[in-house]
């Protein structure tokens, strides 16, 4: 079995190069996209549909109901079927998403579990009370560890609060005397550059594609059946469409705020892949990155 992952920035048109691949190389795809993972978010996460992946076996794409939450590692956990029908069924597997941090996750790995007593428990629950307060007590405590974490990534600011309280132990000094084993091992990373006003339009493009399928009756049904309390509901797309029918701003802001919201998503996309992984292969067109990853199989 060979596996590759293809990233880039929302938009960028890399859900129907792997689809294209995978119909080439008898492969199968995993998605690394954080909100195609919920049922019943079609429009807003711009999932393929059931045609659009034509016949494709896709992992990673409609796994939990938008009331579950979704962390690391379940999506460990669709890593591994996806390895496990792959090589059952002799096919490849191609990585394909935004969602960074999960493909760093696989080539780093993840440290053991630590046994978390009650008095842990408790006192993590109290410090992420005040979420700001507690990442720059971790920024303080551990600055280099904390400049690979978001404040807003609750996960990790999490998990870095309960090795601190459980181990004595910085982040830092914790990994450094428990290393991580690299999951996925020889995965080739292959990721689309795109001019930032290029990938705007794209972005301008989908979005009014998106209000045209149906993305405020999709959010109006996600409402009824889910309410807004989710964390998927504070999604990009989601939120701005909630806005819109709580009457604060007008079907022409809806589409503005939704291609902003996104075009500076795609930002910090772009940033993480830079400062996170080595040994990408970046084109600028789709189809010369189509020939590079076709070369690998």
């Amino acid at each position: 079995m060979k596996q590759i992952a293809i990233i880039a920035p929302t938009a960028s048109g890399k859900t129907a190069l792997s689809i294209d691949i995978a119909k080439q190389t008898n492969s199968i795809i995993l998605s690394l996209d954080s909100l195609s993972v919920y049922k019943y978010i079609n429009i807003a996460s711009a999932k393929p549909t059931i045609q659009e992946r034509e016949g494709i076996k896709h992992f990673g794409i409609d796994e939990i109901e938008p009331d579950e939450d979704f962390d690391v590692i379940k999506f460990l956990n669709c890593y591994n079927k996806a390895v496990d029908f792959a090589k059952n069924n002799n096919k490849n597997l191609i990585i394909v998403g935004g969602t960074g941090f999960y493909l760093k996750m696989l080539l780093e790995g993840i440290s053991k579990d630590i046994p978390i007593n009650q008095e842990t428990t408790i006192w993590v629950e109290k410090q992420l009370q005040d979420h700001h307060k507690a990442y720059n007590l971790l920024k303080k405590l551990d600055p280099s560890y904390m400049k690979k974490i978001q404040p807003n990534d609750i996960y990790r600011v999490k998990k870095a609060l309960e090795i601190y309280k459980q181990t004595s132990l910085t982040p830092t000094q914790y990994f450094e005397q428990n290393p991580k084993t690299p999951i996925a091992k020889d995965l080739k990373l292959f990721e689309i550059i795109w001019d930032p006003n290029q990938l705007r339009k794209r972005i301008e493009q989908r979005t009014k594609i998106m209000i045209k399928q149906g993305i405020i009756d999709e959010v109006i049904e996600l409402e009824k059946n889910y309410t807004r309390e989710p964390n998927c509901m504070s999604s990009i797309g989601i939120s701005e469409t909630l806005q819109y029918l709580d009457g604060k701003i007008n079907k022409l802001q809806l589409e503005e705020l939704i291609t902003i919201h996104t075009a500076q998503l795609a930002k910090r996309q772009r940033t993480f892949n830079r400062n996170q992984f080595n040994n990408i292969q970046t084109k600028n067109l789709l189809k010369d990155l189509k020939k590079d990853i076709l070369k690998v199989f």
